[in-house]
């Protein structure tokens, strides 16, 4: 009996203290000396193994999207309306796409990153030298996690707008005006914003992830690679939590 109290208060702990370290992190984001240079290595880290698997990640979604849609649209007589769907795709997929690159890319470089150092025992190094690691290490990765997806989803929502343009008067013959009329159909900006603030949710969300399971880890090098495999699953599941969330509040209230 004590053993299943155990195996079920486990879980529970560690929720505990990923919401402590959360809490931590934040309280430390204001305070100084800040690490921009780290914050600068780690935003430029980001951003170059986050941006190419991103595009080629969009370009797929993309034309899925502006596939179904469009044939959906031509059924209906309305293929004049395809713009409209690329632009809630754009505002959708967007961060969407961004999570799902920084999740699998960036935050598990942040994992084995800072797991590797924690086997190593540089963290505990670091508290000797009197040097807080969630000021050094943890705080600069959050948030240059949060600003390169900000960024990230732009380029990718640019992407999926020029995607979705080319696939659709191109391959299935819309034509242009149509297209970008029915743009702001029902997109405004309002949704841009939206998308920016779910990508940069996003990407805090993944990187806070990344970073309180390489500084937990145990368990040796085996336990670097579970806590990596821990972070993309928890990270996904951030998403979808998020993503809820958010749409929820956007939509749910008065219009």
């Amino acid at each position: 009996m004590s053993n299943g109290r155990a195996d079920f208060a486990k879980p529970l702990r560690g929720l505990g203290d990923f919401y402590a370290t959360a809490l931590d992190t934040l309280i430390l984001i204001p305070q100084r000396p800040f690490a921009w240079r780290e914050f600068l290595l780690q935003s430029w880290f980001i951003a170059r193994v986050s941006i190419v698997p991103a595009l080629l990640l969009a370009v797929p979604f993309t034309v899925l999207a502006a596939f179904t849609l469009n044939i959906l649209l031509f059924d209906f007589g309305a293929a004049d309306f395809a713009g409209t769907g690329a632009g809630i795709s754009l505002a959708q997929l967007g961060p969407i796409v961004t999570v799902l690159v920084v999740a699998g890319a960036a935050a598990t470089a942040i994992c084995a990153d800072l797991g590797a150092r924690t086997i190593r025992e540089e963290l505990d190094a670091l508290r000797v030298l009197g040097i807080n690691p969630l000021q050094s290490l943890v705080v600069p990765r959050v948030l240059a996690g949060g600003v390169v997806a900000i960024l990230l989803s732009a380029i990718v929502s640019l992407a999926t707008l020029i995607g979705s343009f080319f696939f659709s008067v191109f391959v299935q013959h819309v034509t242009p005006g149509a297209f970008v009329a029915g743009l702001t159909l029902l997109t405004g900006p309002e949704d841009v914003v939206v998308s920016l603030v779910k990508a940069g949710l996003f990407g805090l969300a993944a990187a806070m992830i990344g970073c309180y399971k390489g500084i937990s880890v145990g368990g040796g090098p085996a336990g670097v690679g579970n806590a990596v495999n821990e972070t993309v699953v928890y990270s996904f599941v951030a998403l979808y939590v998020i993503n809820l969330v958010i749409t929820a509040v956007q939509y749910g209230g008065p219009q």
